[in-house]
């Protein structure tokens, strides 16, 4: 079985895999991305309250992790992911 059919076939809700498959669309060739909650809820159709939860799902299922990022001045930037199941 495949890496992503894992994710597929897990007992994931419907929101996290569609989150997955969104943030597999960014990844670089090892599993790094960053695009936005606003991003990724746009890739999605889903609230970005819901993608926060999703990610949420991913992260305690050992799918992703999950690390801040700030940019030079100390501000919030956004998240950078690492798919561990590509």
């Amino acid at each position: 079985m495949g890496r992503l059919s894992v994710i597929l076939n897990s007992e994931l809700p419907s929101r996290a895999i569609a989150v997955y498959l969104v943030l597999n669309e960014y990844a670089d060739k090892n599993g790094y991305c960053f695009p936005s909650l606003k991003t990724i809820a746009q890739g999605t159709g889903l609230s970005k309250s819901t993608v926060k939860r999703a990610i949420h799902d991913l992260t305690e299922a050992g799918f992703i992790q999950r690390e801040q990022r700030y940019r030079e001045n100390g501000a919030l930037s956004s998240c950078m992911y690492h798919l561990l199941f590509r």
